[in-house]
C-alpha cells in the first residue's frame, strides 16, 4: 500500500448547510496561488464571453465562457492544487464560491 500520496480532503463539502459555512472551506481548497490566478483568469474570460454573448446573441459565447471558466479552474486544481474541485460534490456552492473569491480578489481580501 502506497502511503506517500496526498490524501483527498478529509472534509466532505456536502456537510455544509449554508454558503457562509462553505466559503471558508472553499478558500482552503484554493491555497495555491497559481490555482487562484487560474480561477481569476477563467472568471474574467467568462465575463468577457458573457458580454460577447449579449452583444452578438451567438450562443457559442456561452459555451466558450463555460469552457474558459471551468477549464482554467480545473487546470488549477488538478495541476497545481492537487485536489478535486468541490464542484463535483457541491456545484452551486462552488459556483457561488468562484464569484465570491473573484470579488474578494478585486477587493484585496484574497491575494493572487
Amino acid at each position: 500500500m502506497n502511503t506517500t500520496t496526498a490524501p483527498e480532503s478529509a472534509v466532505d463539502p456536502r456537510r455544509f448547510k449554508s454558503f457562509a459555512e462553505f466559503y471558508p472551506f472553499y478558500l482552503t481548497e484554493h491555497a495555491n496561488r497559481t490555482c487562484r490566478r487560474l480561477h481569476f483568469a477563467g472568471s474574467t474570460i467568462s465575463l468577457l464571453c458573457l458580454v460577447a454573448l449579449l452583444a452578438t446573441l451567438n450562443p457559442l459565447w456561452l459555451l466558450a465562457g463555460l469552457v474558459a471558466g471551468y477549464g482554467f479552474a480545473w487546470v488549477g486544481h488538478f495541476g497545481f492544487e492537487k485536489n478535486r474541485p468541490a464542484s463535483f460534490k457541491r456545484p452551486l456552492y462552488s459556483f457561488m464560491g468562484d464569484w465570491a473569491m473573484y470579488r474578494d480578489i478585486w477587493l484585496g481580501q484574497v491575494k493572487i
